[in-house]
């Protein structure tokens, strides 16, 4: 089974679901009409299933190479595959014109990045650190900066990565110890030790801008004294091209579980010529640029591997003889029907598309909003943007990859004891996709953000806004065709609402409430959320069908759909009492207990 990329799904929901067109004035969509989008779909269907999917096994096996000189050496196939991604132009679709980028909405990126992340996980990352690089450079940096670094990283030609985690912090910023110190020219001499650095080192670049928080000598503890720098592996000459060799080494490679074909590097800055982006002490704020960008990018693994893996699984099912039909032979001709057949190999299989096919329909609505936050000439709609990406970026992160994970799971179980041998992929799309529930802040932090910060920022205007575009949905399509699918929708609001007022009165009294209910609400509203993209994927399906269109395509949307409202979203119900228990059971037991 080769990866088939989500090609029709995507032109589905940037056409009917999201009617891109709509904002064709708009001069940020200008260029972005359906004929030129579908086009970039299916060339990025065409370089990500036949270029880096072959790859994905053998970046799997190989894994990357330290030498004791620092370098690192990528799997076989990988440098010639990074060429063709520069040359087909594919780093530049979402990147500002200004630097070389093709100015096109983020909305369209994410179908690319989608198809790159199933195809190839690892390999993905490399692009993928080197577009938050560029944002956060885009956002922080000064007009030299940008002038130097961002054709580069916009290119591809130059790689970029983020240097964060020490060996004794990992999401508790506040404690790092890399230090910067000042120097006379404007520069400063960086020196400290990174772990966990995702491309930290590779021959696919001729240069690698590092990213590093450090405290400058003098700076106040914790958060509020971190700063953010670039450290260039070679620093730039006169002509801007990569000149002398800096003092920042790869001191090895992690060995992971998996995204083998991925560098994760020790990286140690030994006095490193750095310089600083930004005011001094104010590197969080620019580092989160970066940051909430690639937990957008997390969750957007987790449904990429998930599709993947279900995509193995279904080939599979129809596949592999074994057993009879409960209802009699389907394959009367042969031994054994094929495991497709049975309705717990159909549960797992429809649990996956439903979870897959409604998170991405939330990535690409989530990414929508993003791009209307910039891009809207509309203040109201442009608040409406930041307040919503703001909101769902934990939700997109935490939720998608736990599901996500989950699909993966279910798949290598559809596969049997052929699942768990390495001839199959299903091991590898599991090993790789764990990763995504940890890095980028834990899924279990990412809950907390949602119910200590975003629910509140702006006195609530965010979740308030979104309760009132459910109901105003709701009531707008109450009609009998979309009543299997706003009924369900409504009474689930309702419980996220009863939800997010406990949260309100029960949280701020005892903390701990909070924390304990923050897993169980985030999934109560990624339930919810993925509840909406199947009603807005319903009734864009069923305006098809009564337009007269037989496409099987638009059918099979619908039973996908009522699907996910009987099967799934039910969950909704208990996660509400869970949450609702409060912390006194969960903190009960002393620590010397456990």
């Amino acid at each position: 089974m080769t990866y088939q990329p989500p090609v029709r799904d995507y032109a589905f929901l940037l056409r009917d679901v999201l009617a891109l067109e709509r904002y064709a004035n708009l001069p940020a969509f200008a260029d972005a009409s359906m004929d030129t989008v579908e086009a970039i779909l299916e060339e990025a269907g065409k370089f990500t299933g036949e270029v880096l999917a072959p790859l994905n096994g053998v970046g799997d096996k190989q894994g990357c190479t330290w030498h004791p000189d620092h370098s690192v050496t990528t799997p076989a196939g990988f440098k010639d595959a990074y060429a063709k991604l520069v040359e087909g132009g594919w780093p530049a679709l979402g990147s500002d014109p200004a630097y070389g980028g093709q100015g096109l909405p983020h909305v369209v990126n994410v179908a690319f990045s989608e198809m790159s992340s199933a195809a190839n996980m690892a390999f993905a990352m490399y692009p993928g650190l080197t577009h938050g690089c560029y944002s956060a450079i885009h956002v922080g940096g000064s007009d030299e900066q940008k002038a130097l670094y961002l054709p580069k990283l916009c290119s591809f030609q130059w790689a970029g990565t983020m240097n964060l985690t020490e060996p004794h912090c990992g999401t508790d910023l506040g404690l790092l110890r890399t230090k910067a110190v000042p120097q006379a020219d404007g520069t400063y001499r960086i020196t400290g030790q990174k772990i966990w650095i995702s491309g930290g080192e590779q021959d696919l670049t001729e240069n690698i801008v590092h990213l590093v928080l450090a405290r400058i000598e003098g700076a106040p503890a914790g958060v509020r004294g971190i700063s953010l720098f670039i450290v260039p592996k070679f620093i730039p000459d006169a002509d801007g091209n990569p000149g002398v060799r800096n003092s920042v080494k790869c001191l090895g490679l992690e060995e992971k579980m998996g995204i083998h074909g991925n560098a994760t590097c020790v990286i140690s800055h030994e006095e490193a010529t750095g310089w600083l982006i930004g005011e001094e002490n104010q590197g969080l704020k620019i580092m989160f640029v970066m940051m909430n960008e690639a937990r957008l990018g997390v969750g957007l693994q987790g449904i990429a591997q998930a599709e993947a893996a279900y995509q193995a699984a279904a080939a599979f099912a129809k596949d592999r003889l074994q057993g009879r039909s409960l209802t009699g032979p389907k394959n009367p001709d042969g031994l054994a029907d094929p495991v497709i057949v049975h309705p717990d190999v159909r549960r797992m299989l429809m649990d996956a598309r439903a979870i897959v096919e409604g998170g991405r329909a939330f990535m690409a609505w989530t990414a929508l909003h993003g791009d209307l936050s910039h891009a809207h000439p509309d203040e109201t709609v442009r608040q409406k943007g930041r307040d919503y990406m703001a909101l769902m970026t934990p939700v997109v992160k935490a939720f998608l990859t736990d599901r996500g994970f989950q699909v993966c799971s279910d798949a290598m179980q559809v596969h049997g004891g052929s699942g768990f041998t390495e001839h199959f992929p299903a091991s590898q799309y599991l090993r790789d996709v764990r990763i995504a529930l940890i890095y980028e802040g834990t899924n279990g932090v990412q809950a907390l953000d949602l119910v200590g910060r975003k629910l509140a920022a702006e006195g609530g205007r965010g979740v308030m806004s979104f309760f009132a575009e459910l109901d105003a949905f709701c009531d707008a399509e109450a009609g009998a065709a979309m009543a299997p699918f706003t009924g369900p929708l409504a009474a689930a609001k309702g419980e996220l609402q009863e939800a997010t007022m406990w949260l309100m009165q029960n949280g701020l009294a005892n903390p701990d409430n909070a924390g304990a209910a923050s897993t169980d609400y985030l999934h109560l509203f990624g339930l919810v959320a993925l509840a909406y993209m199947w009603a807005l994927q319903a009734k864009a399906a069923q305006a098809r069908i009564d337009g007269g269109d037989s496409d099987p395509f638009y059918a099979t949307k619908l039973t996908l759909a009522r699907y996910y409202m009987a099967r799934i979203l039910p969950e909704t119900a208990t996660r509400l009492t869970r949450l609702k228990t409060g912390s006194e059971l969960v903190m009960a037991l002393p620590a010397e207990a456990f």
